[in-house]
């Protein structure tokens, strides 16, 4: 598949009903390198969504190699025997991992050993049998509303539908935000059709997993941007960072109680989201269906059509 490109550049735009609008350092997803200046600037109209416009006018234009943030409009044309693409993005579990401090780090134990099973199975046939000992907190989970709210959903009360195959809206946003200004906000994802998708967080920082860099400045979803992505009518909100929230706040979860109070799902520690497009992949995190049970680590992954 042709690597990534995006359009760097000035603008100029006029309307047809007078008026006009500027530009400056503007980035724009292409869905080839070879694009005309006036095939870009097509795009431009089709990515703000503008109508009348009469004339466009780019300025210090450059094509660069870099990967896809997300512009609307731009479709990637399928190659010739191309399939579907599985994207992992969970952290695997082993024994004494941390995924978030404070919290006991999982134990494996065995049951039955090979060598134990033997003795109960014909010649030449043996299993293994082990206990994991974990708090739900490990890993890449997922919280239902329960974990939350007393009289919320557990894990059996999910439906399905909302956990499997989503829509995946990736919001790549590891140049978006800084240490200074660490929340990521309503306007950074008021540019797109969110009803029923899985917004997913890529801000980079799944880097720091298993280090105690993990739980310092983490990047974090406001609570402006929760109520934003609740009214979008979105199923569910994943982040690859320590929390959906900003655990340096004091304890305050705003996220959490505006997401969980409208029954979309919360998934955090998740990782490997720059190799999703920011379009049209499905986005799958299921957990056991476990009666009074409200958080517990998913198998999250993306499945990717050939066109992206």
């Amino acid at each position: 598949m042709t690597a990534p490109h995006r359009a760097h550049f000035d603008f100029t735009i006029a309307f047809a009903n007078g008026g006009g609008m500027h530009g400056e350092g503007f980035r724009l997803d292409l869905p080839r390198p070879d694009l005309t200046a006036e095939e870009i600037a097509t795009l431009l109209v089709r990515h703000l969504g503008l109508a009348l416009v009469s004339d466009v006018e780019l300025r210090d234009l450059r094509i660069v190699e870099e990967a896809h943030r997300g512009s609307r409009g731009v479709e990637v044309p399928s190659e010739p025997g191309a399939e579907e693409r599985v994207i992992d993005l969970s952290h695997p579990i082993e024994a004494g991992m941390v995924t978030y401090p404070g919290l006991p780090a999982p134990t494996i134990t065995p049951f039955l050993t090979r060598e134990a099973s033997r003795e109960r199975y014909a010649p030449g046939t043996e299993f293994a049998m082990d206990t994991l000992t974990m708090i739900g907190n490990t890993g890449t989970y997922l919280d239902a509303p329960a974990h939350r709210y007393a009289d919320g959903a557990d894990l059996a009360g999910l439906d399905l539908g909302t956990l499997v195959g989503l829509p995946a809206e990736v919001f790549h946003l590891r140049d978006a935000w800084t240490a200074e200004q660490r929340g990521i906000r309503a306007a950074t994802l008021a540019d797109r059709d969110l009803r029923g998708a899985a917004v997913l967080l890529d801000t980079g920082w799944s880097r720091h997993f298993g280090t105690p860099q993990y739980a310092e400045g983490s990047p974090f979803l406001t609570g402006d941007g929760a109520r934003f992505l609740v009214d979008s009518g979105v199923r569910l909100v994943g982040i690859d960072a320590i929390n959906i929230d900003d655990i340096e706040s004091g304890g305050e979860r705003p996220a959490h109680s505006i997401l969980l109070a409208a029954g979309v799902h919360v998934v955090e520690h998740l990782t490997g989201l720059d190799a999703v497009p920011s379009r049209g992949a499905r986005f799958t995190a299921a957990p056991p269906a476990i009666r009074g049970f409200a958080t517990f680590p998913v198998r999250a992954f993306a499945t990717v059509p050939p066109s992206h």
